[in-house]
């Protein structure tokens, strides 16, 4: 796969890279902004957990439009609503107004979803594991800059990293506007706008559908985790971790970031297509899943800083390979004309997750049981590989 010969796919990743860099500058930001306006630990939860209820409704609805309608279109959408929801909440001074932010950025929380089903009218099925692991690559950049640039802008008062986002995605939008063209248009999912209980029917039958079905179920397994581990870490890190004597603070957590930041993109870049040609996307799913089952184990029963360092390089590795190997393992096995729609059905899955989790997380750390957060979500990683493993023969019908 030559990107300088694919435009169209350099155009996107680079689009999205612009959009994960503003979306990473707030992960170490939003709980520590959001506990200087009085808010518990599971309130910080309960912000996380709005955006995840609003993009639940939105997801599908927009992956399934982007293949109607066209990808530029949605996608512009998309960026126009994050780019609101940044603005508010730099102005916001009351947590009312926080969740305000994240219900917009919620309802229009598409431009992932839209991207991946992008890539895949853009690739070749055999180069489409190895293109979704260039969205994790961006992952991975955005990752080691975005935290590092919140850490920085964050001496200049919480409101300014906030505002480098927004300036962020604006930035995409243009970008969006003038550079990405849309590249087809299916015409027997265009010709006719389906009702809601079609709609809803429709979804059911790509969730039920075999393989599909074990996918969208490792995906949400996936979904747990990472929303267990990302909603949680900041608010571990205040309480568990140290340094030169004071608790982390957003500072700290965000070099941690971006420290996770390097081994993603690493991993992505120039391990990723090697581990597809040589195992294929279903053993690196199991792979993923020990992995990351292995590191919140060692970070439980060790929450010192240097052993907390070994588990967050051992999960950042299964976290970096699980996510294409999966995304990959669906867009094979998708009717070409429902890119969108299953892209946008993953995203359900990961709202669900994102609704969920960070209340559990939030709950979980409030009342000092840190300990048992990191087992949950071991115990949920093996459980992810123990239903893989058992799926092999219905996988290696379609994938060997």
């Amino acid at each position: 796969m030559n990107l300088k010969k694919n435009g169209a796919l350099l155009t996107v990743l680079l689009i999205v890279f612009i959009d994960i860099l503003g979306f990473t500058i707030m992960i170490p930001l939003l709980p520590f902004y959001a506990e200087s306006l009085g808010a518990s630990p599971f309130v910080v939860g309960m912000i996380s957990s709005i955006y995840g209820l609003c993009s639940l409704i939105a997801g599908p609805i927009l992956g399934d439009l982007s293949d109607r309608y066209g990808r530029r279109i949605v996608l512009l959408s998309s960026q126009i609503g994050t780019c609101l929801g940044f603005v508010i909440l730099a102005l916001s001074n009351s947590l009312w107004i926080v969740f305000l932010s994240r219900i917009i950025d919620g309802i229009t929380a598409g431009n992932i979803t839209v991207a991946q089903a992008y890539i895949s009218d853009v690739t070749e099925p055999q180069h489409r594991t190895r293109a979704m692991g260039l969205i994790g690559a961006s992952f991975g950049l955005g990752f080691i800059l975005g935290p590092a640039i919140s850490g920085i802008l964050v001496h200049f008062g919480h409101a300014a990293p906030i505002w480098a986002s927004a300036g962020l995605s604006l930035l995409s939008i243009i970008g969006t506007a003038v550079f990405l063209k849309d590249v087809k248009k299916i015409e027997a999912n265009s010709k006719t706008k389906p009702g809601a209980i079609e709609q809803v029917k429709k979804y059911f039958h790509l969730l039920n559908t075999p393989v599909l079905k074990e996918c969208f179920t490792l995906f949400f397994i996936f979904s747990v985790c990472f929303s267990l581990y990302m909603s949680g870490l900041a608010l571990y890190s205040e309480r568990v971790l140290t340094w030169q004597g004071h608790a982390f603070s957003a500072k700290e957590v965000g070099l941690l970031l971006s420290y996770v930041g390097i081994v993603a993109l690493f991993i992505q870049l120039l391990l990723m297509g090697y581990l597809v040609k040589k195992i294929g996307e279903y053993n690196i799913m199991l792979i993923g899943f020990f992995s990351t089952a292995l590191a919140l184990t060692v970070m439980g029963f060790a929450p010192i800083l240097a052993i907390f360092l070994m588990g967050i390089t051992i999960n950042t590795f299964g976290n970096a390979i699980l996510r294409p190997a999966i995304s990959g393992m669906l867009s094979k096995n998708a009717n070409p004309a429902y890119q969108g729609l299953v892209f946008g059905l993953n995203q359900t899955l990961m709202s669900v997750a994102q609704i969920i989790c960070p209340l559990v997380s939030g709950w979980l750390i409030e009342k000092h049981w840190t300990f048992s957060w990191c087992l949950l979500i071991a115990a949920i990683s093996l459980l992810g590989l123990i239903i893989g493993y058992f799926s092999s023969h219905k996988f290696k019908l379609t994938l060997s």
